[in-house]
């Protein structure tokens, strides 16, 4: 899925931290769920801290030492560039798999954490972590 962030309020949705490790281009342009590990870096999945938030993997920030943006409260856009985008259906909530950061509709559960819902299937709120 193609997304990027269309609303937030910076002050109160969005924090900021620099990555682990380097992230493959397939996980580029997706809604992943992020954690902070043991050194206060982000990481896909839930790392030491849980869930946090939202973070969107591009070109231009994918690198270990980049700061990247995670999101806690907004709405990301998703473009139908990709076959993940058909998991997504308007009026759903949404959970994010603790180990992978992977999106899904699966049921809530110890590895499967509520991140947000759709208001229409291209449409996400980020809303919830945990």
């Amino acid at each position: 899925m193609g997304a990027r962030i269309d609303k937030t309020e910076s002050s109160v949705g969005v924090v900021r931290g620099v990555l682990n490790a380097d992230i493959a281009n397939t996980e580029w342009n997706r809604l992943r769920a992020v954690g902070i590990n043991s050194s206060g870096k982000v990481v896909l999945g839930a790392g030491q801290s849980g869930i946090v938030g939202i973070a969107i993997i591009d070109r231009t920030n994918y690198r270990a030492g980049r700061r990247v943006d995670i999101f806690k409260l907004g709405e990301a856009i998703l473009t139908n560039d990709a076959t993940e985008n058909s998991i997504l259906v308007a009026g759903t909530r949404y959970t994010a798999n603790t180990t992978t950061g992977v999106v899904s509709a699966a049921a809530a559960s110890a590895s499967q954490i509520a991140i947000g819902y759709t208001q229409e299937a291209d449409r996400f709120i980020i809303q919830g972590m945990g």
